[in-house]
């Protein structure tokens, strides 16, 4: 039996304005963007594709979100 692993990780990019200030992986996407526009309050998340398996999304993140 091929057990799937669950897809819970978004991967995204914070952006102000045009320009990508920071990239990552996060379960909660909107507490996350929350978390962001403190310190950048005129910004927004952009999700970056699908919502992914955790060891992916790692895997993203630890190639400098590139893919």
């Amino acid at each position: 039996m091929n057990k799937k692993k669950p897809r819970t990780w978004y991967k995204y990019q914070f952006r102000v304005g045009n320009k990508v200030v920071h990239r990552g992986i996060t379960e909660d996407l909107n507490r996350r963007a929350a978390e962001h526009e403190q310190r950048w309050p005129d910004g927004h998340v952009v999700q970056i594709g699908r919502r992914t398996a955790e060891e992916a999304a790692r895997q993203w993140e630890l190639e400098g979100g590139k893919r």
